[in-house]
Parts: structure tokens; sequence; C-alpha cells
């Protein structure tokens, strides 16, 4: 129960960064209210499904040599060092400007969708942690437990997704630059501390 939350834990600290779909999901909340901000949100994590599954398929039939180990734990490592590094660095930069209008709910979904898919980035992001997640779990596990890692990582997902939701459309005032700095913050910390854990994966792999 604890990997399992665990995992859940690391799903919550890649959606939480303020980046271009929170950004997104903040001003649909404010302005459409809460369905069109969810929906940017489940556009982007059905993005980040397709992408997960590509990398499933195409990476773990590799994933029990050592090599493929340790270069999945030493990139995964990076990317979540670079982006809670950059969390920090971009605390705060967002637009909470209020304007109406009510926008259909179906391009709010192409839009999250579109916005995560076209990220050239985002595959290489979903290579490095769910490539390192695979990594560790066809080492030690069997596919059943990779199917209940993987859904933790999408209840994440999907928890921050209804958090950001509901408090872009409900709770406006506190969406103060401040709050968002300390998410920012919180998010960038978590994440350090998941790069520095599969960072020392990567080691311990390296040596044994």
């Amino acid at each position: 129960m604890n990997v399992f939350l665990s995992y859940i834990l690391l799903g919550l600290s890649l959606a939480a960064p303020i980046g271009p779909i929170n950004a997104a999901q903040i001003d649909r909340g404010i302005r459409n209210g809460f369905m069109n901000s969810w929906l940017i949100g489940v556009g982007a994590v059905i993005a980040d499904g397709v992408y997960m599954l590509v990398v499933y398929i195409g990476v773990v039939q590799f994933l029990e040599t050592a090599f493929m180990q340790t270069f999945l734990w030493f990139f995964g490592c990076f990317v979540l060092m670079y982006t809670g590094i950059e969390t920090f660095m971009n605390a705060g930069k967002i637009n909470l400007e209020q304007s109406r209008g009510k926008e259909p709910l179906i391009k709010s979904f192409f839009s999250g969708f579109l916005m995560s898919i076209s990220n050239p980035l985002t595959i290489l992001f979903w290579l490095g942690i769910y490539g390192s997640v695979l990594a560790k779990t066809a080492a030690s596990s069997n596919p059943t437990q990779l199917v209940l890692y993987s859904c933790a990582i999408f209840i994440g997902l999907l928890i921050w997704d209804i958090a950001m939701a509901s408090v872009s459309s409900s709770f406006r005032n506190f969406l103060t630059p401040r709050l968002l700095v300390g998410i920012s913050c919180l998010s960038g910390l978590s994440l350090i501390g998941f790069g520095i854990y599969f960072g020392m994966q990567a080691f311990n792999v390296l040596f044994a």
C-alpha cells in the first residue's frame, strides 16, 4: 500500500508544476467554470496515457538489461531534477486575468489533449519517468504490479486535475500569487526528491 501511495504522490508531483496545462486550467476555470477546466486536464492526461503506452510497447522488452535500467534511472533523475529546478525558477509566473466567455466542452478537451501531445518534450519526459517505473517493476515485480503502479500514477494525475479545476472555478479568492508560488515550490521539492531517489537507484544498478 505504501508503494502504491508513493506512485500516486509521483503522479501528483508530475502534474503539479505550474506549466502550460495548469495555466490553461486556471484560465478556463476562471472564465468558464469547473467542467471546462477539468476537461483541459482530462485531455492532457489522455495524451500522457498515449505516450505511456508508446513507452511501454517500445521499451519494456529491453528493460531487464542492466544498461537500460541504468540509463532510464539516470534519465529519469535528470528530467525530474530539471523539472523541479525549473519549477522554482518559474514559480508564480502565471496569468490570472479574468475574462468572460463560454467555450464548448469538446474544445476544452481537445485543447488540453493537443497542448500535451504536441509538446516535443512530453515523450522525453515520459520516457524518463515512466521508463524508470517500468525498469524498476520489470526487475523486481510482475506485470500485475506494473498495471497497478501505472494506475496509481494516473490517479495522482486525475486528483490534481480535479483539484485544479475545483480551485480555479470555486475558490477564486484563494488564487493569489503567494499560493501559486507555494504550490510550485512544494512541487519542485517533491520532484527534486524523486530525482535524487532515481539517481541513487541508478548508482545502485551501476555498481551492483
